[in-house]
């Protein structure tokens, strides 16, 4: 069994050189908005602000599931370029999630609907600031959709490489989104099973943050399917587990570090693998108060204090802490067995850490 390092072993360190990719990105597309009209000001400053925080999970699962299927070291800034381009996908996928979840903030600024209705009150503008916001906010994620298409097809690999890339990429958008809309089912069906909140995990999160970007990445190198199978043994578990610690972040995280308030999840009445655990384990006076507080959206400090002690005193909390150490293994053990560049082994182990641990 490998021993995950408590870092990813990345001497290059990836982020910065994603983060400066990403700028030159956002350069060249403020010029192109500037042509068209000052008014688009606001836009870009809520992109860009976005864009500036982040793990950068995508991208390093991107890059080193490339590196690891290639001894080719030619096309590495098109690596690195074709990587990036999965910040603006999820720079989409945050801004209509806030949209979708009502929620205040991320990353510990506005969420981009709030950020832009702030502005219609600010200016004075007619009509409503909420439906302002939110159109805003739909334009702006529709719009970082758009340039992560422009960044993968204008990384500069061949185009033989892009194409396979593609069908991996095109694959990738179709899961997310249906997972999105999976979620949103839960939260108007009420919650249901473990097993439902697990599909969704499965495909909002867990194939989308770690198992397709290793794929882009394999494509784009033009690996057999070997490597694919390998990647999806490790990549699977991983994500999964990554998204339950999501979870327990949600509820017991420090806000400090979330850069959200505590409890929102809560407030916001996600229906996680961490609720359905707790429902299930409950006695009734415990589901009761599950069913009270979860969703409410004036949830004071008190009413999360209570949830949170249902779900630690249900055992949901320790039951999924489980959960995630029995798929870290999982995923640990597929990537032993899969032969792959011995610095990408070991960066994928440490990622495994980070992403479990959220050292990242």
């Amino acid at each position: 069994m490998i021993s995950p390092s408590p870092a990813p072993l990345d001497a290059a360190d990836l982020r910065p050189r994603v983060q400066t990719v990403i700028d030159e990105v956002l350069a060249t597309e403020t010029k192109a908005l500037a042509g068209v009209s000052d008014d688009l000001g606001p836009m870009i400053e809520a992109v860009t602000d976005l864009l500036q925080g982040g793990k950068r999970l995508r991208p390093a699962f991107c890059y080193w599931g490339w590196r690891g299927a290639t001894d080719e070291r030619d096309d590495d800034e098109a690596a690195l370029r074709a990587a990036a381009a999965l910040e603006f996908l999820q720079a989409c996928a945050l801004v209509h999630d806030d949209v979708m979840d009502g929620s205040d903030t991320r990353r510990g600024l506005p969420a981009a609907h709030r950020r832009f209705a702030g502005l219609h009150r600010d200016e004075e503008w007619h009509g409503s600031p909420e439906a302002f916001g939110i159109g805003a906010a739909i334009l702006l994620g529709d719009l970082c959709l758009s340039w992560a298409d422009e960044v993968l097809y204008q990384s500069g690999f061949p185009l033989e490489a892009l194409q396979r890339g593609k069908a991996v990429y095109d694959e990738m958008r179709t899961e997310l989104m249906a997972g999105q809309y999976l979620d949103l089912l839960e939260q108007a069906r009420g919650g249901g099973s473990v097993e439902r909140a697990l599909r969704v995990v499965r495909y909002k999160s867990a194939k989308y943050t770690i198992e397709r970007p290793l794929h882009l990445g394999a494509a784009l190198a033009g690996a057999d399917p070997t490597v694919f199978e390998a990647y999806s043994g490790y990549g699977l578990p991983l994500g999964e587990a990554f998204q339950l610690r999501d979870d327990i972040l949600g509820v017991f995280g420090d806000p400090s570090e979330t850069g959200k308030p505590a409890g929102d999840d809560l407030r916001e009445g996600k229906r996680t693998v961490l609720i359905a655990l707790a429902l299930e384990k409950s006695a009734p006076a415990q589901a009761s108060v599950i069913r009270r507080y979860l969703g409410d959206p004036g949830l004071d400090a008190a009413g999360v204090e209570q949830l949170r002690e249902v779900i630690e005193s249900t055992g949901a909390r320790a039951a999924t802490e489980g959960l995630i150490d029995q798929l870290l293994e999982r995923s640990l053990t597929a990537l032993e067995a899969v032969d792959l560049d011995e610095e990408a082994r070991a960066v994928l182990a440490g990622l495994a850490y980070a992403a479990t641990r959220r050292s990242l």
